[in-house]
């Protein structure tokens, strides 16, 4: 469009200089040119030559006319906005915290619907007092707690223990069975059974209890644990279960069985087709 529109340009020139009256662009309607709001960033690929003393102009050359791309501002990525946000918003922010989030999530997300504002200088003085108001209630202690205490309590925790030395169930043993699971969480935050679980004992093999861990001393998640039996014999092992958090299996205490049943287990992978 561009190049025919310059092309058009040049002949009305022509048309002129020859006496019509009449440009051509005025009478061609089956032409509709269209605003379109583009910046290209371009330099010359060769320089252009000086004029020489006495010359006022001369001809430009066909290479005078190739250019280099410096900059296509149609594909730059568009920086992001700052909004403030009116309530709490899992996994986003506080009420009354300033967030950057992209522009087209901003937007449709958030201040079409009403939940946060431009965080223009009125609104950063307003966001403070939404900041107390937002300590006063104390709806979560930070923005991914309450995604955290989802994640844990949909998570089955395999608790690996000897098989022929004695133990019994400390919170550290809770706190390396998160670590090989790729979960830190510090001895403090993790309350165990009040009564004691001892082994070996296979009459506990693939069986659970719970475990609450707090997270920023403030929400509670509990977690489902079972235990299993290990030796470093590989005749002495347990046999080999597929899926074994997609099991339900007995809870070792009958006061654990309500909670357990509002945890929800691991979903089995679906099974590939042949067809």
């Amino acid at each position: 469009m561009y190049e025919l529109s310059r092309h058009l340009r040049h002949f009305n020139r022509y048309v002129s200089l020859t006496g019509n009256q009449q440009p051509l662009l005025a009478t061609f309607n089956g032409c509709n040119l269209l605003a379109k709001r583009t910046t290209f960033i371009l330099k010359r690929k060769y320089p252009v030559k000086l004029l020489k003393y006495g010359e006022t102009e001369f001809r430009l050359k066909g290479k005078d006319y190739v250019y280099d791309l410096v900059q296509d501002t149609e594909v730059v990525k568009k920086p992001s906005v700052k909004i403030v946000l009116k309530q709490y918003i899992e996994g986003v922010g506080l009420k009354g915290d300033v967030v950057n989030l992209p522009r087209n999530k901003a937007y449709n997300e958030f201040l079409l619907t009403g939940l946060a504002d431009y965080a223009t200088p009125e609104v950063l003085e307003a966001s403070k007092k939404l900041k107390k108001e937002e300590n006063k209630q104390a709806t979560a202690s930070s923005p991914f707690a309450q995604l955290t205490t989802k994640y844990l309590e949909n998570f089955v925790l395999s608790i690996v223990m000897n098989k022929e030395n004695p133990w019994t169930i400390q919170p550290w043993h809770i706190r390396v069975a998160f670590r090989k699971a790729g979960i830190q969480v510090p001895e403090h935050a993790i309350k165990i059974p009040d009564k004691p679980i001892s082994g070996p004992d296979l009459s506990l093999e693939n069986r659970d209890f719970v475990t609450t861990i707090t997270v920023n001393g403030r929400e509670k998640a509990n977690v489902r644990c079972r235990i299993h039996h290990w030796s470093t014999n590989p005749s002495n092992r347990m046999p080999y279960v597929r899926y074994p958090g997609s099991i339900k299996t007995e809870p070792i205490f009958e006061a654990d069985a309500p909670i357990l049943d509002n945890i929800p287990l691991i979903p089995l992978p679906k099974e590939k087709s042949d067809f």
